[in-house]
């Protein structure tokens, strides 16, 4: 991998965590296109993913504070049952990452049709949640925890993690600023741990590591995905996630009709 090749994908990694396109499907495809080296491609996912949790943690900085510091009081307050409702969100992710990881990974195999196919799903989410939105209904355990299927169904390439949460608590009643901030919020501990365990798992002997596209991909990614979450939250707030369906349609149909 070249440093301009992980220039890109930083980019495109950034971008579409956040933005409900896809990031896993958009890298799948970056990577077949530009014909990228994947000798070092696991430990790159790792290094951008990190640097779009560290985005997060920035945009998020004074809610992440006002939570951590009311759940240490040991008591249940709203901080306590806000933190209490990531981690029944977390639920569904945790049971495909234990018993089903094999299997996820087969699906990033370069196979464009199925990102195609995915994307075409995300479209739909998009689509439903735009003309189906009951708001100014609290987020409830049940519906966290409904959110979380849906953040463990987009571990597959092409079903945006950002599109279905939003979606599915968009449909489910939930207020538009609070179901943005409770999506980007629910997948800081499971990426976190994803990586950690991804780490923990990478042989660094099999392949001589080269710094510099890890580097740049990290900044990229960072960057690309700090001003992604602020545009995002500022999309949904003003109801114009719509568009996102068109181009995921379209993207999507284009890879079915090229993969």
């Amino acid at each position: 991998m070249t440093w301009l090749e992980a220039l890109i994908l930083g980019i495109l990694q950034g971008l579409t965590e956040f933005l409900p396109i896809s990031s896993s499907g958009h890298l799948e495809i970056g990577k077949v296109l530009l014909g990228t080296e994947m000798d070092q491609s696991m430990l790159f996912t790792v290094i951008v993913h990190g640097a779009t949790v560290l985005s997060i943690i920035v945009v998020f900085w004074t809610d992440i504070f006002k939570l951590v510091k009311g759940s240490l009081q040991f008591r249940l307050n709203d901080s306590a049952i806000y933190v209490l409702k990531i981690f029944i969100s977390m639920i569904p992710v945790l049971i495909v990452g234990i018993f089903f990881k094999e299997q996820v990974e087969w699906f990033f195999s370069g196979n464009l049709q199925f990102v195609g196919i995915m994307l075409l799903v995300t479209a739909v989410l998009l689509t439903f949640s735009y003309y189906y939105n009951p708001a100014n209904k609290k987020l409830t355990f049940l519906s966290v925890f409904v959110i979380g299927i849906s953040q463990a169904l987009a571990v597959l390439p092409g079903i945006s993690r950002s599109g279905a949460t939003i979606s599915t608590g968009l449909m489910l009643g939930g207020k538009r600023d609070e179901v943005t901030r409770f999506s980007f919020l629910m997948v800081l501990i499971p990426i976190i741990g994803a990586n950690i365990l991804d780490l923990a798992d990478y042989d660094a002997r099999v392949v001589q590591i080269n710094i510099l596209p890890l580097v740049v991909g990290f900044i990229a990614a960072f960057l690309s995905g700090f001003f992604a979450c602020k545009w995002m939250i500022k999309i949904i707030n003003q109801g114009k996630w719509i568009y996102f369906a068109f181009y995921c349609f379209a993207i999507g149909l284009v890879a079915i009709i090229f993969g």
